[in-house]
């Protein structure tokens, strides 16, 4: 294959627009031994990757059976559902404390209120009362003076 060739799959490979086939041309041109200088930067990555493909693992992998994972789960989803009914049940509680307050503040206002008014109606009353011990005192004055005219 061209060199020019070489270079435009070479682009594509890195652009992710390869074919497996157009990677296994690469592979092969890298690792023949006749690459060009100013390519010969790839030739280790190529080299590499079809060593990577013969490497196996020698040890085994225990993996957890289905079982324990279900049993885990289980408990799992038993544990969240107490903590969720554990967090209503209290944010229940704290919502009545909180209704429970805020009753007694309106309540308190209200009360607030109708002192103040009360206050007021005494007031007037005190008044209206001054009021009519003055008028007594001016009656009386009125028939001391009737009968003096008499």
């Amino acid at each position: 294959m061209e060199l020019v060739d070489i270079e435009k799959l070479l682009e594509r490979y890195f652009n992710t627009e390869t074919t497996l086939k157009e990677e296994q041309i690469l592979q092969t041109y890298f690792c023949s031994g006749k690459v060009a200088s100013h390519l010969e930067k790839y030739s280790s990555m190529f080299n590499y990757f079809k060593q990577s493909k013969n490497e196996t693992l020698a040890k085994t992998i225990h993996l957890k059976s289905k079982d324990t994972n279900q049993q885990n789960l289980k408990w799992f989803s038993i544990a969240v559902s107490i903590a969720l009914l554990l967090s209503v049940y209290m944010g229940f509680d704290e919502y009545q404390k909180h209704q429970k307050r805020k009753q007694f503040e309106q309540i308190k206002a209200s009360l607030q209120i109708f002192t103040s008014n009360l206050n007021k109606g005494n007031e007037a009353l005190f008044e209206v009362s001054y009021n009519i011990n003055k008028a007594k005192e001016a009656v009386k004055y009125i028939r001391a003076d009737k009968k003096s005219m008499n």
